[in-house]
Parts: C-alpha cells; sequence; structure tokens
C-alpha cells in the first residue's frame, strides 16, 4: 500500500511551548489509523495542520502525493473532518446544513439529492432532513456531522473524538458505516479516541506524549513490546498462588497472573498443571501499552 499522509518532521509552537517536535508518521491509503494522546500531548494541534487550519513553523505535510503548503486548495478537497466541536449551524435544518457544504463542492441540484439520499439511508437520518439541528440530540448531531465530511466522497476522513459520549447503539452504527466505507471506496480513516477498544481495531496506531512520537507499530506490535499476558486462574486460593512466584491480582472468583509473554505462561503451565486445571490466557490491551507507555490513563476531555 502506497503512503496517503506523508509528516516529515513537523514542528508547532504556541507562545515559545512546544505542541509539536519533530514528528513524522506515515498512513498507508485505506488503513484505519489510531492517533493517540492525552490531553495536550498534540494531537488535535496536528490535525488543524492537516487540514490547513494552522500553519506548521516548519516541516512537510504530503497528503496523496501533494504538499500540503504548495496545493492546499486541491488537498481540502480530498479530506472529511469530523472535529470534536459539532461545526453545524444549530438554527438551520439537517438538509439546508448539508445542502451548504455539498454547495462549496460543486454538488448542487440532482447530484446533492443523490448524495443526501445516500447518506441519510447509510446514516439512518432520512426522518430528521427538515428538522432543525437544533432540536437534535447528541448522537443524532454525530450522524450529520459524518454526513457533512463524506458530502463530497473524501478520500481520507479525518474523525477526532467521533463517539465520545454517544450511546452505545449510535457508536455501532458509525463505525460499521465506516467499515463499510473503507471496504467498498478504500477510504482511509485517521482517527484520534479515548476509547481504547477502537485503538485496538486500527491497521496502526501512533501514542503522542508533549508532541513527540513515543510509540508506534500495529496493536499487536505494541502490546507485544509493552505489555505481557495475563493468566486468569480459577478455583485456587492465595496461597497456592503464592507460590508460583509471579505477580498478581485477585479478582472476583480468581486471580489475575502477570507474565512476560505467551512463551512464559506455557511454560508456567507445564510446570504446575495440578495448579491450572481452570484459566484462561490473555494478552495486555491497548490500555496496558498507553499506561505502559506513557505512564498516563486516557480520559476524555479537550486538548489544544
Amino acid at each position: 500500500m502506497r503512503d496517503i499522509i506523508k509528516i516529515t518532521d513537523l514542528n508547532k509552537s504556541f507562545d515559545g511551548v512546544k505542541a509539536v517536535q519533530s514528528l513524522s508518521f506515515r498512513v498507508k491509503e485505506g488503513e484505519l489509523f489510531a492517533f493517540l494522546g492525552v490531553n495536550g500531548a498534540g494531537k488535535s494541534t496536528t490535525i488543524n495542520i492537516l487540514c490547513g487550519q494552522l500553519s506548521c513553523d516548519s516541516g512537510t505535510v504530503i497528503i496523496d502525493g501533494e504538499n500540503l503548503q504548495e496545493s492546499i486548495s486541491q488537498i481540502k478537497t480530498k479530506l472529511g473532518v469530523v472535529f470534536q466541536s459539532s461545526l453545524l449551524d444549530k438554527a438551520l435544518t439537517v438538509k439546508d446544513n448539508l445542502e451548504s457544504r455539498a454547495a462549496l463542492y460543486g454538488i448542487t441540484g440532482e447530484s446533492f439529492k443523490q448524495r443526501l439520499s445516500q447518506l441519510s439511508k447509510m446514516l439512518d437520518f432520512e426522518d430528521l432532513l427538515k428538522r432543525n439541528v437544533g432540536k437534535l440530540s447528541g448522537g443524532q448531531r454525530r450522524r450529520i456531522d459524518i454526513a457533512r465530511a463524506l458530502i463530497h466522497n473524501p478520500k481520507i476522513l479525518i474523525l477526532d473524538e467521533p463517539t465520545t459520549g454517544l450511546d452505545p447503539q449510535t457508536r455501532r452504527l458509525l463505525w460499521n458505516v465506516i467499515s463499510n466505507l473503507r471496504k467498498k471506496e478504500n477510504m482511509t480513516v485517521f482517527l484520534t479516541t479515548h476509547y481504547m477498544e477502537e485503538a485496538a481495531d486500527a491497521d496502526y496506531v501512533v501514542i503522542l506524549d508533549s508532541g513527540r512520537l513515543i510509540a508506534e507499530g500495529t496493536p499487536l506490535q505494541l502490546k507485544n513490546t509493552y505489555t505481557g499476558d495475563f493468566i486468569t486462574l480459577y478455583g485456587t486460593d492465595e496461597a497456592t498462588v503464592k507460590t508460583l512466584g509471579v505477580p498478581y491480582e485477585a479478582i472476583r472468583e480468581a486471580y489475575k497472573l502477570s507474565v512476560a509473554d505467551t512463551s512464559a505462561a506455557t511454560e508456567l503451565i507445564i510446570k504446575h498443571p495440578e495448579i491450572f486445571r481452570d484459566y484462561e490466557i490473555t494478552k495486555g490491551k491497548m490500555d496496558d501499552v498507553f499506561l505502559a507507555v506513557t505512564g498516563k490513563k486516557l480520559t476524555g476531555g479537550t486538548e489544544k
């Protein structure tokens, strides 16, 4: 797969504070790319630079083979962006919001009607077209935000905390739509999220801290590098668990043992078959990776 986004040695400061420092990474065409970091790590700053909302101090941004600084107008037509805060006009209806947005890309008349019909079916808002955006629920408004970003069939969809605060049903709908678009249209999705289960489904993950890239790789690579495996052991007591000589924690009706990797887990089980009669082996999660890499837990909120 070719690189559809290539960032090299990107830097940006605000009043002497370095928001992004020597940042370099690549996004492959068609992949789900997760961009993670605590509040203030530099995620939104980077996204604003990608979208042409901010200029960088130094570095290069290549999007779909074009230099951002030289071809910003052409590049913007290839991007669809869903920001943390909705950009919809609350005083207008859903249809009017989307019609005015489509007009910016020259999508009018019958072409707009066809695109509106596609998106309203896809995102299940056919019954909301005449409603004022200000009267919609948060989940309904987020569906319209996604439609606004998709109105011109962008090559790259940038999602900045798209599902924060949404109910599980709406989150599931949005991810089903995004998954189908990636399969059918090879759309690239650039995601920031505070939900680690969403990051775990990504093809590639970059983790930022204080504006610097501190870890990157597939979810499996990151789990293997930064976390161990866990054995959940049932039907035993704490005194027996202590004899194994590995770190553990008591959980409901079981004990959770920490081991270096699957090989270490296998070795321990083979060595003590009389203890391991009922157990499960699981890999560390992306939450464990993030905590190991940054020393922090990922929580919701807004950032610069």
